[in-house]
């Protein structure tokens, strides 16, 4: 199955993203299709056997609608910028036409008789001439977007819009030439409604693109070009021609182009964009840099090592724009009411029409119809559509900015309501750096010993093998030969080496196989209450000794178990570690729930036996032993430090290793659902309030119009809000 995004212009309310993706879905080889109103755009699956993006791309033109894909970024950005620009120039059109229109209201009225107008802008043939250019040629989008709707049988906004405005005029076309009517004419209500809407449309445009600002601000992270260094030449080069292995000149104040390692100088490195932390980081030869982030002072040569796609920055615009292209379970009431609003609208603005002319003012047709016309402007649902996916986009922005990267929509949703965050130990709560505090050898031959430990914890992957790694690299050992090597998840390494048996892992381990350890079981004992991680060794099935080793909690750890005690959430810790070492270390983080010596293949069914109990849950992890249990929590929160697989498996990943960030995106989460519901709240106050006063007549038609472009603008301002939080 394949997917694209496409961008959309020309959508002029949530009917349209609703039209088009109904088309979409009813197509013949696609899967699904989802159409976002406020990016104006589409992300479609599909099966490219049986249909190709070209043929996709066609069927939204064929819809009414112009469309780039996504990746042709350049492209979309002209196409959205000149459609901001015409209708920009639409509307000062328009307002050069409409303001003399609007002076001849002050005639309609006795309260306003005072005020004095030209006597050529009380001519009705003078408002026709004034009035059709801004009905046909200005408000042409309205007809063209009607016609296209009812063509796919839907109704929009255009429709309503183009109703409104057309009985408006050619009620006063048939007053002025049938009746030779020359005053008391509605071409102003026509020409001023439309003149407001593509105000509306033009404003609203401008803020839906600084709602997307958070992409925008992270593509300009990538430098355009590059120093590359080949055969000592240094040569400039577009940043997108960076090849894996190849050495770059970063000088300071300079971007860095691509994610590599430091391989000569020294500097430090301003990772702002990442972390959202304002202090330099210090890197040296050997150290990891990221493309994106700001060299500060010094002259790096760096070896790269990922490139385009594959870099870290290129991964979080990608989720970004993943999370804001997707729907929130929300949003399904905003589309279904969206979906049959129009229809209904229409119905209420002809009964209104029929019960002002039969009844309230009986036989005055101008009266009634002028009700009916505020009644169908005052309506349009575009606030509606645009409530949840503007806050989605700027809460998702924010949270991007703040190194936070939600994976969709519905991940935004779903964070807000959990009520327990369960921690993994290792690397989680505590640095994930464990260092070798002490060693006890039980062998007769010391040198043997260690090369045994040595070459298979040289094979292992885990923090605690790597720090025994780290602790015997100077001692000048050789690797052995090994006949036989077993991973045995929990517990440790199984191996034959040099026609001996081996065991190395938990002291459980040993226990388990028939290998007596009574007489190191106190020590051990101590050992582990003090906080230490303890891996022992047997060689031919006799104790060979152990290395007891620390591992510190994060800095704020702590901070971040109290910030969730405060916010009601409980605190689990689960961990594979011994009973001792867990409580200790959780001890030390203010955590009073702990599940230990948990397999990986058990982490999932201990999250699943809190979510028996009815609580929602999130899983903050950094390993592979993880990756099953963040994808069985409610919400997975990744450790951005950890391996791919875990991060692969999570709703929610933190670019920078701080649990604090976990807090933060539960946060974010709670206060953008609320930006939703205030949004939403509004954008249906406003129609239920609004339509019943229209229908009383105590609306002016053109006053209708202003209302329905300020309710989108306020939503998206609301929305906005978003951008600036701080939490």
């Amino acid at each position: 199955m394949s997917s694209s995004d496409i961008e959309i212009i020309g959508m002029t309310c949530a009917n349209c993203a609703a039209r088009i993706e109904k088309g979409l879905n009813k197509t013949e080889g696609i899967k699904k299709a989802t159409v976002n109103f406020a990016i104006e755009s589409a992300h479609i699956e599909y099966d490219k056997k049986k249909i190709k993006p070209e043929d996709i791309k066609e069927k939204i033109i064929k819809l009414g609608y112009d469309s780039v894909f996504k990746n042709d970024k350049r492209n979309a950005e002209k196409l959205r910028e000149k459609e901001i620009q015409h209708t920009k120039e639409f509307f000062l059109i328009s307002l050069v036409l409409s303001l003399p229109l609007l002076t001849t209201m002050f005639s309609h009225f006795s309260f306003t008789s005072f005020v004095p107008v030209p006597k050529i802008f009380l001519n009705g043939y003078f408002q026709l001439l004034l009035a059709a250019p801004v009905q046909f040629i200005i408000g042409s989008r309205f007809y063209i977007g009607s016609f296209k709707a009812l063509k796919n049988k839907s109704a929009n906004m255009d429709v309503l819009v183009a109703l409104g405005t057309s009985a408006a005029f050619f009620f006063s076309v048939y007053l002025l030439f049938i009746k030779n009517q020359s005053h008391m004419l509605y071409f102003e209500t026509s020409a001023v409604l439309i003149t407001l809407i593509i105000l509306g449309k033009y404003f609203e445009a401008k803020a839906k693109g600084k709602s997307s600002s958070a992409i925008k601000s992270l593509l300009k992270l990538k430098p355009e070009t590059a120093t590359l260094i080949k055969d000592n030449i240094e040569t400039v080069i577009p940043s997108a021609h960076i090849l894996v292995n190849d050495i770059i000149l970063v000088k300071p104040a300079e971007k860095i182009p691509a994610d590599g390692v430091v391989i000569e100088g020294h500097s430090s490195v301003d990772e702002s964009m990442l972390t959202g932390e304002s202090m330099p980081v210090e890197k040296n030869i050997n150290e990891n840099v990221t493309g994106g982030t700001i060299n500060k002072n010094g002259i790096l040569k760096i070896k790269a090592l990922k490139v385009g796609k594959d870099t870290v920055l290129s991964q979080i615009i990608k989720t970004v724009e993943d999370a804001q292209s997707s729907k929130a379970p929300i949003q399904r009431i905003a589309d279904k009411v969206s979906g049959i609003f129009v229809p209904v609208v229409m119905m209420i603005s002809v009964l209104t029409f029929a019960i002002w002319f039969l009844w309230l003012t009986p036989g005055i047709f101008a009266l009634s119809l002028e009700k009916a016309i505020a009644v169908l402007v005052i309506a349009c649902p575009c606030a509606l559509g645009l409530a949840t996916p503007t806050s989605i986009m700027a809460g998702t922005g924010r949270a991007a900015e703040l190194g936070i990267l939600f994976k969709s929509a519905e991940h935004v949703e779903t964070a807000g309501k959990i009520n327990a965050m369960v921690f993994d130990k290792t690397g989680t709560i505590t640095e994930g750096k464990p260092k070798v505090t002490k060693t006890d050898i039980k062998l007769e031959n010391e040198n043997d010993f260690f090369e045994i430990v040595y070459t298979l914890e040289n094979k292992s992957n885990h923090p605690l093998a790597k720090a025994i790694v780290e602790n015997l690299q100077n001692k000048n050992l050789r690797e052995r030969s090994i006949s036989h090597y077993e991973t045995l998840p929990g517990f440790g390494i199984k191996a034959v080496i040099d026609n001996a048996d081996v065991l190395i892992g938990s002291v459980d381990l040993l226990k388990e196989n028939n290998i007596e350890t009574i007489k190191e079981e106190n020590e051990i004992k101590t050992l582990e209450k003090q906080g230490s991680s303890v891996v022992a060794v047997s060689v031919n099935k006799k104790f060979a000794g152990f290395f007891a080793l620390s591992d510190t909690i994060r800095e704020n750890s702590a901070l971040a178990v109290d910030k969730l005690k405060i916010m009601n959430i409980a605190v689990f810790m689960l961990t594979g570690d011994n009973e001792n070492t867990a409580k200790f270390i959780a001890q030390k983080a203010g955590i009073k729930n702990v599940i230990s010596r948990v397999l990986p293949n058990e982490k999932a069914n201990e999250i699943k036996k809190l979510q028996s109990q009815g609580i929602k849950t999130a899983m903050v992890g950094d390993g592979i032993n993880d990756a099953v249990a963040l994808t069985t929590a409610d919400i997975g929160i990744a450790i951005g430090s950890g391996v791919d697989i875990a991060i692969e498996s999570s709703n929610i990943t933190l670019v920078k290793a701080d649990i604090n960030k976990a807090v933060d995106a539960i946060k974010l989460s709670r206060i953008t659902m609320k930006n939703i519901k205030q949004n939403l709240f509004w954008a249906f106050a406003y129609n239920s309030i609004g339509i019943p006063i229209a229908a009383a007549g105590l609306l002016a038609p053109w006053l209708a119009g202003a209302a329905m472009a300020m309710s989108s603008i306020s939503v998206v301002l609301n929305a906005l809000r978003l951008q600036k939080i701080k939490i």
